[in-house]
């Protein structure tokens, strides 16, 4: 077969969305200073260079390799000389050891991976990572100032010598200094990144979304205090993330890191969701304090990739799904963070997929900025729960993008603008895999009410139904029984609509059955029985002992 570009470029785009699927946490100090770069040595980083890097950031360094206009944030472009991530001061060259650092452990929530080979087995050793550090270093002149050292001009940035503790006393001044520094007029008050109400830019004309901060898997160069601290007073060259090093003190700075530590969300482990079973109504609005008994379990969703077209820049990675139950009901509540509320679509805008598929199967992946519009007020946000519609038999579950012809599958869907313009915002709909369109239930069997609250950066939906329908097409919740439950995802001015969306693997929900008295007599009845035994069979091995005693 023969090896086209095409199918380089799905390739490498498809490692590169596993890659950047979680963080990367490697030893990012080397035990070495970087070697003399001498001719031997540039042109092995330039091998390794062109085997393991170009692929990205291009075979002259610019940026602009065949992956590049895929990804979101795009490749770092070398021959500018403009560094995001260092220990130097604001517009100043890295040090050898930040770059050490970035190369070593990647960059959470980007194409760019983890170089460790301590950390994944197609790593660099530290001597390749200097290497190729050596070599990427000659893409832009500015290195070759040969009075270059941060470290002996003093430019690199010292980390306080007095370090305040992380306790609530210093969270407490961090959010004084987050409120007084106006960092909510960006990050937003709670930090989800919605202070601002349009899309902002890098110096390279890129759109860019502010960071939510309270996501640490996408803060990009490390989430501890120092790290945070770092970012505070260097900067973020290229962006609009300034130095604070002339507006607030090195405490400051500190204590407001140690707010901004605080405000990340330590995500659940579990795979199942305990449906909490609760007396009389259950609540309409995702408001209702009812929820706060509710037991959380988030839910990570990552780029729809499975068929074209392909999307691997998604904005919603986590759901979190609370679930409660009568009698009669069920209702869930999704809660996920999304800085835009965007309650219109654009059908005149929707992606053609007919059009992806004429470029060949082995390159259907969605450029990152120029075929979908990225805007707001373009395209609605929409969230979907799905369920097997065949009770489940031991593992067998159908698959988790939409079943099969054989394996339907039940989805719960809430669309936004629907919702905003006072209509039904909810739909029940069934699937036979992701070929065919989500087929819409007819007006009868439409059960679903649904409510939903949009506050501060965040989404949050209530969906309840009966437990049980006459509908063969539904799935039908009983007490007890481990029901698969996975999520799809749209937020729509990240341009995503149709089949170019997030979506989750299968978990489960549980309806917590009550333990049945009959447990708990059998129980007791085991223990006396077993207790009666026992005592039975001391007294008779006593009296097999005595006589054995007398004839001695």
């Amino acid at each position: 077969m023969r090896i086209t570009n095409k199918m380089i470029v799905a390739v490498g785009v498809a490692l590169i969305a596993v890659w950047a699927s979680g963080p990367a946490l490697a030893a990012d100090k080397p035990t070495k200073p970087m070697p003399e770069a001498t001719e031997e040595l540039l042109e092995q980083g330039q091998a390794i260079y062109f085997k393991r890097c170009s692929f990205c950031h291009g075979l002259l360094g610019d940026g602009e390799g065949p992956a590049a206009k895929y990804l979101d944030p795009r490749p770092r472009d070398f021959t500018l000389g403009t560094f995001k991530f260092r220990t130097t001061q604001s517009g100043e060259l890295p040090t050898n050891e930040d770059l050490f650092r970035t190369v070593s452990r990647g960059l959470p929530s980007t194409g760019m991976q983890a170089f460790d080979n301590d950390l994944i087995k197609n790593g660099l050793s530290e001597d390749d990572r200097w290497r190729v550090i050596a070599y990427i270093k000659t893409f832009a002149q500015e290195f070759d100032d040969p009075d270059f050292d941060p470290v002996k001009t003093g430019k690199v940035i010292a980390l306080p010598a007095n370090r305040a503790p992380f306790n609530a006393e210093t969270i407490a001044k961090g959010k004084l200094v987050f409120e007084k520094a106006k960092c909510w007029s960006c990050h937003g008050k709670l930090g989800r990144g919605d202070g601002n109400k349009e899309f902002r830019k890098d110096d390279w004309g890129f759109p860019i979304r502010i960071r939510n901060v309270t996501h640490p898997w996408k803060i990009k160069a490390g989430t501890e205090v120092e790290d945070i601290y770092m970012r505070f007073t260097s900067g973020i060259s290229g962006t609009p993330m300034p130095s604070f090093v002339k507006t607030l003190n090195e405490e400051d700075r500190w204590n407001l890191a140690n707010y901004i530590k605080s405000l990340q969300h330590k995500r659940t482990s579990h795979q199942a969701l305990k449906a909490k079973p609760v007396e009389g109504a259950l609540p309409e609005g995702p408001d209702d304090a009812a929820w706060d008994v509710a037991e959380p379990m988030d839910m990570r969703l990552a780029g729809q990739v499975v068929a074209a077209p392909r999307w691997q820049n998604p904005s919603i990675e986590m759901v979190t799904v609370q679930a409660l139950f009568n009698e009669n009901d069920i209702a869930f509540r999704l809660t996920w963070d999304d800085p835009f509320k965007d309650v219109k679509h654009d059908k005149s805008k929707e992606f053609n997929t007919n059009e992806i598929s004429k470029v060949g199967g082995f390159n259907s992946y969605v450029e990152a900025n120029d075929m979908v519009p990225r805007a707001l007020e373009t395209f609605r946000d929409s969230i979907a729960l799905q369920f097997p519609v065949k009770p489940p038999q031991g593992t067998k579950k159908p698959h988790f993008y939409r079943g099969s012809s054989s394996d339907q599958v039940h989805l719960w869907v809430w669309r936004a603008d629907l919702d905003a313009a006072g209509k039904r915002g909810t739909e029940e709909g069934n699937a036979r895999g992701w070929k065919q369109p989500i087929k819409a239930q007819t007006e009868d069997g439409q059960q679903i009410t649904g409510k939903a609250i949009w506050d501060q950066g965040r989404w949050s939906v209530v969906m309840k139904r009966p437990l049980k329908t006459g509908d063969k097409n539904d799935v039908q919740f009983q007490k007890g029984v481990f029901i698969p439950m996975s999520l799809n995802a749209w937020d729509g001015s990240n341009g995503e609509h149709g089949l170019i969306m997030s979506l989750s693997t299968w978990h489960y929900v549980l309806l917590e059955a009550p333990t049945p008295i009959s447990v708990y007599v059998y129980a007791i009845l085991a223990f006396l029985v077993a207790g009666g035994l026992g005592i039975w069979l001391m007294r008779k091995a006593e009296n097999e002992i005595e006589p054995a005693e007398v004839s001695a």
